[in-house]
């Protein structure tokens, strides 16, 4: 046997926080060594946060990540633990995302990410510099490059997130050249479904390599992303640890090196593989290190309980698999807005335009849940008190306001503790009428009433966060804010757009989930009313629109699939077997019609949570041109 304790880190670090963040790795580091951890890892960029965008175009700013490890290195230096950790450092005119590997009180070696993507929310080839096969390069005399790490007999490899997402990266050539446990280090953005698909894809890595693979992740939120954290230890493709998610702090795990050594020989496949990169590829050189590591001789052989031998453990999952999704969105929607409330540093607490309506009440459950993570305590009456004095909700209504929504709003503020203050706007909206009656020289049309409305409460909301030092949460959804449902100056306003990439059939969804969990007579309330924005007499959102059933399959396969609008409809027959053909084209026409005329208006939106693998967001997502014609449609 050779055993080694290894433990995954996972921090919320900030961007340019490089001394706060540089404290967390260090007192993390050193509870892990206390635990005779042979080696820890901390995600992608763990220094200087991520992502740090154009900041990295600031000398000083990677400057100060590079004296961050200097620091982490000197206050380690009577450790014998490894540290494994992210960050930006430059070479001459170039700027790498590294993983950096210390011990000993020395920075070893600087190893980059070589693929950099450039897909959905990442533009990190817009500044970065790829790393590549043998690259030997050298800073302030710490070697960048193509390097493995030998410890004694055990040698390792690093290497920096998308590299593991990609077959042909650089694990291959690393364990050919005999890295037997390879670390990664990512800032994997939580989505919807990206838990299995995260999972399956490293075992397959680590099977593929016969590898002890490592992976850790970021946690927390930043800007409009959110990380989920966690990580996984898998050996030759079986996991050994599954650390918790939305959570930081360390897990370790024992793990026989030997095991991995000894599968190597057994598998022919992997053998002859070996043995063909060997004749024609030259091995990737190895960094070595003669400083002590972590004692191992009292750790226990990892063995498996008894009734895990040769069988998986009995029973049945708590949760369905759409269960879990729901829950890990609720989570991750939390986590996202206490982040960027704490992290920001610029508000005193939240406040939310309710109207009893799904959108703002599920954006309020999850302001409730981002104060009890806030809180970091279970006790009940706490959690009670701080949401009291941590969320004002305001309750507008008009002459179209109805009974139902009115009591929607004061049952759920009842119980989850939320102070509700209601303040009408029929007075105002007269007033406003009449003013634009007077500029115009006529009567304003339906849509103007309409916006108005919208308008005036915005215009309260953002007068009141200005006073008290509110976060004021944006509550519109991303079926309405596709096809423009929405009003500019109005229901689009907010500090943070908490569900917007959230579609309106997921949004019922989660609160049917969240009313079986909790219980709550408010949510059930809601759902027993007939959706609508209550800015007409007896308005109805699905009789304005189509069935929101429909509208979000138009958003998937026309936004998403990026199929024309008449492919659209041909698609949507599939789907909605029981609804005319000519029907579903027609719905087809005008989603995509009011998606291309929406985009003024969405790109206007605040900024908003990203948590899908499509999201409306022209600056990190979507980006679509604002004026375009629709011709090629034909």
């Amino acid at each position: 046997m050779k055993l080694v304790k290894l433990a995954i880190g996972n921090v919320s670090s900030v961007v340019g926080a490089t001394e706060t963040n540089t404290n967390t790795v260090l007192a993390i580091t050193r509870a892990a060594a206390a635990e005779d951890v042979w080696l820890i890892a901390f995600p992608e960029q763990v220094i200087g946060g991520y992502p740090a965008e154009d900041l990295v175009q600031w000398k000083a700013f990677v400057d100060a990540q590079r004296d961050a490890l200097q620091r982490l290195a000197h206050e380690t230096r009577d450790l014998r633990t490894i540290l494994v950790v992210g960050a930006i450092v430059r070479v001459s005119g170039q700027l790498f995302n590294v993983a950096a590997v210390l011990h000993g009180g020395a920075i070893l070696g600087f190893v980059p990410k070589e693929k950099l993507p450039t897909y959905n929310v990442f533009y990190e080839a817009r500044t970065l510099a790829r790393g590549a096969s043998l690259m030997a390069l050298e800073t302030g005399g710490v070697p960048v490059g193509d390097y493995l790490f030998s410890f004694g007999d055990r040698t390792i490899g690093v290497e920096v997130c998308e590299d593991g997402w990609s077959p042909d990266g650089p694990m291959r050539r690393r364990c050919f050249s005999g890295a037997e446990i390879v670390v990664n280090l990512s800032a994997s953005p939580y989505r919807v479904g990206v838990v299995s698909t995260r999972r399956e894809m490293l075992a397959t890595r680590s099977a593929d390599n016969q590898a002890l693979l490592m992976y850790v992740n970021a946690v927390g939120g930043q800007d409009g992303l959110v990380f989920d954290g966690g990580g996984y230890v898998f050996q030759n493709g079986r996991m050994l640890l599954d650390a918790p998610r939305f959570r930081e702090g360390y897990w370790p795990c024992t793990v026989d090196v030997d095991r991995t050594s000894r599968l190597r020989t057994e598998n022919t496949t992997w053998r002859s593989d070996c043995e063909a990169f060997r004749r024609g590829a030259t091995p990737v050189p190895v960094v070595g290190s003669t400083r002590a590591t972590a004692d191992t001789s009292n750790l226990q052989y990892p063995a498996p309980e008894r009734d895990r031998l040769f069988l998986p453990t009995a029973g049945m999952p708590a949760r369905s698999a759409r269960e879990e999704v729901l829950d890990d969105l609720y989570e991750a929607l939390a986590l996202g807005l206490k982040d960027y409330y704490e992290k920001s540093g610029a508000f005193q607490r939240f406040g939310i335009a309710l109207s009893g309506g799904r959108d703002s009440l599920l954006s309020l459950l999850v302001a409730w849940r981002a104060v009890q993570l806030k809180a970091g305590t279970p006790d009940h009456e706490r959690i009670k008190a701080v949401v009291a004095e941590t969320i004002s909700a305001f309750y507008m209504p008009s002459r179209f306001s109805a009974e139902e929504t009115r009591d929607v709003a004061s049952t759920i503020c009842r119980e989850l503790g939320v102070p509700l203050t209601v303040s009408p706007i029929d007075e105002a909206f007269d007033r406003e009428v009449a003013a634009v009656r007077a500029m115009l020289g006529a009567e304003p049309d339906a849509t103007t009433l309409q916006n108005i409305q919208a308008r005036l409460r915005a215009q309260r909301m953002w007068n009141w966060a200005n006073s008290s030092g509110a976060l004021f949460i944006q509550t519109s959804d991303m079926s309405e804010k596709a096809v423009g449902y929405t009003t500019i100056g109005g229901d689009m306003e907010g500090a943070l757009s908490v569900i917007a990439n959230v579609p309106k059939t997921v949004v019922i969804a989660m609160l049917e989930r969240l009313h079986a969990r909790f219980g709550l007579e408010g949510i059930a309330s809601c759902l027993r009313t007939t959706p609508g924005p209550e800015l007409a007499p007896r308005q109805a959102a699905e009789t304005d629109l189509m069935s929101f059933g429909i509208l979000d399959a138009c958003l998937h396969l026309y936004a998403g699939e990026k199929l024309s609008p008449d492919d659209v409809g041909v698609a949507l027959a599939s789907i909605f077997p029981d609804v005319p053909a000519d029907e579903l084209h027609e719905h087809a026409r005008r989603f995509a019609t009011l998606f291309t005329q929406s985009i003024y208006k969405w790109v206007q939106s605040p900024l908003a949570l990203h948590v899908g693998s499509l999201d409306l967001d022209r600056e990190r997502a979507l980006q679509l041109p604002v004026v375009q014609r629709t011709e090629w449609w034909r």
